[in-house]
């Protein structure tokens, strides 16, 4: 994990735990704290979830990047032993 995606995820802890706090020691009655509470936490998990098909494409491309540079050393040597094959045949 990179650093920028762990301040990310320290920030979305944070901000969980500030807002089920903050809804805690709200005076609501007890039915409209467990609602808010359960809105919260829903929005972080759309958040999570969010992130995370972001990191899932970046990591996608970079492997699709990988896989291309794998793919074209490979015909280079494959081109090179080819042609030191031809001379020495």
């Amino acid at each position: 994990m990179n650093d920028n995606a762990k301040v990310v995820a320290a920030l979305l802890a944070g901000l969980a735990a500030g807002a089920a706090l903050g809804i805690l020691f709200a005076p609501d009655k007890g039915t409209e704290t467990r609602e808010k509470l359960n809105d919260s936490l829903k929005d972080l998990g759309d958040a999570i979830k969010e992130r995370t098909a972001e990191q899932l494409e970046h990591l996608n491309d970079f492997k699709e990047k990988v896989v291309a540079a794998v793919k074209s050393k490979l015909n280079k040597s494959d081109e090179a032993l080819e042609g030191a094959l031809e001379e020495h045949a």
